[in-house]
């Protein structure tokens, strides 16, 4: 496979053209990186400032009562909207249902290790761990192994 690169006029449109002779996984998965770093959600601090954070630099979401919370490395945000419709967003960036009050970045996913009744806990980056219940399991591991 060869890289090419050209440098382009400031008046023109950036882009990435895919050529391949068959569509397999690795593609999906560079094909969803590259739309994936323009994909943004907003998240608000500690003090109420707005943020616009990368969805790539989620390492998961969590829902605590009526609140959602994204969780980079190093910072917490208050998302406002409900678990379901963050999961709509986000769906096609490799972040996935882990339980009824978690997404997960299975790109940002450090190891998985299994515990009780079928369940998985995942060890993220920043070494926080995220519970994987046994009804999305299947999903989730199939995503880290494609990934």
């Amino acid at each position: 496979m060869k890289l090419i690169r050209k440098q382009i006029d400031p008046t023109e449109e950036e882009a990435v053209i895919l050529e391949y002779i068959e569509w397999t996984s690795e593609w999906e998965n560079l094909s969803d990186y590259i739309e994936g770093k323009k994909r943004q959600i907003i998240g608000y601090g500690t003090k109420k400032e707005m943020y616009s954070i990368q969805l790539d630099d989620i390492l998961y979401f969590e829902a605590v009562g009526d609140l959602v919370f994204a969780y980079t490395g190093d910072q917490v945000y208050e998302i406002k909207m409900r678990l379901y419709q963050v999961e709509d967003i986000v769906q096609q960036n490799g972040i996935l249902r882990a339980s009824k009050s978690f997404l997960v970045n299975v790109r940002k996913i450090e190891k998985v290790r299994s515990v009780l009744n079928g369940r998985f806990m995942a060890v993220m980056e920043n070494g926080e761990e995220v519970l994987i219940t046994r009804h999305y399991a299947r999903e989730v591991m199939d995503a880290i192994k494609s990934a």
